[in-house]
């Protein structure tokens, strides 16, 4: 038998027997894409979206990193989330194509808007990994507390407005004790609430039932860092007036402080004052289902 050296593969011989070449593990990157606008995203990030295999991303991840930055040889799998719509990519469905990819060799990139570790589900998704062997890196991104703050001169800490910041949710009313509320109530600290237009109301009466201080304010900044962002300011006990039943287009972030009194002096970022658009397009369909024995993905 003669044997031809190819770049492709190389075949290995012990006692006339042919061993196979095992196939080499791929690999997982779990990277924060920023918040809307695309030049957010760290360096480190765009290399790997340059070298990618697979690209499974989030609704919230602007389209034009993708453009941009994506190898153009990758193949792109949407797998975005909009649970209140009942439209969604199942977790499970997530793992799967993660690990059914990296054992396939292939470097995948998982893209999260914002930063993968706030509020997210990265924990199952490292746990899969792990009980998988499937090597992973994580990248952290700009976190939309943070891009908010930023596009709307509002600093979360500042000198005699506040020391320390919390990052929060209450898409549930199980989420926050009432004892919590009390103690959110009486702090000085910045509060960040995450995935909150939708009870918003509910946190306003939580708060004001619990006599927050009067001269901290609340601002709603709406798809902050897209040219789209729009910012709401009101005082706490004039909210049932002035904002009390608004609805706002995701993503949409709440901060409540005195920082918030900051917003009118140095705001900077002037976005588009038109009629309010969707920067990141609502889901349509219901996500996708992996179809692993007909090596499939099908749209549902």
């Amino acid at each position: 038998m003669v044997l031809t050296d190819s770049s492709c593969f190389k075949a290995v011989f012990t006692n006339s027997i042919m061993l196979p070449q095992l196939q080499q593990p791929g690999k997982v990157i779990l990277a924060g894409a920023g918040t809307g606008d695309p030049d957010l995203i760290t360096i480190k990030a765009v290399r790997y979206l340059q070298q990618a295999d697979i690209i499974l991303t989030d609704r919230l991840v602007s389209k034009e990193i993708l453009t941009r930055y994506a190898n153009p040889l990758a193949e792109i799998i949407p797998v975005g989330k909009q649970c209140r719509r009942g439209i969604s990519t199942p977790q499970k469905t997530i793992n799967e194509l993660m690990i059914e990819f990296a054992k396939q060799g292939k470097l995948v990139v998982r893209l999260k808007g914002g930063d993968v570790s706030i509020f997210s589900n990265i924990l199952d998704e490292l746990q899969a990994l792990k009980a998988h062997n499937i090597p992973f890196e994580i990248i952290p991104g700009v976190t939309a507390a943070l891009g908010a703050a930023a596009y709307t001169g509002i600093p979360l800490t500042a000198r005699d407005h506040a020391t320390a910041v919390r990052l929060l949710t209450f898409y549930k009313s199980t989420v926050v004790t009432e004892d919590y509320w009390k103690e959110l109530s009486q702090t000085d600290d910045t509060l960040v609430f995450y995935m909150s237009s939708e009870t918003l109301d509910d946190v306003v009466k939580k708060l004001t039932d619990n006599h927050i201080a009067a001269d901290k304010l609340l601002a709603v900044v709406e798809q902050a860092t897209t040219p789209f962002q729009k910012v709401y300011i009101s005082n706490l006990y004039e909210y049932n007036t002035t904002l009390k039943n608004k609805t706002y287009i995701s993503p949409s972030l709440v901060i409540i402080g005195k920082v918030v009194n900051l917003h009118q002096e140095f705001s900077w970022f002037n976005s588009n004052n038109q009629e309010s658009e969707y920067y990141f397009k609502p889901l349509t369909g219901s996500g996708y289902i992996l179809d692993i024995k007909n090596e499939n993905i099908l749209v549902a």
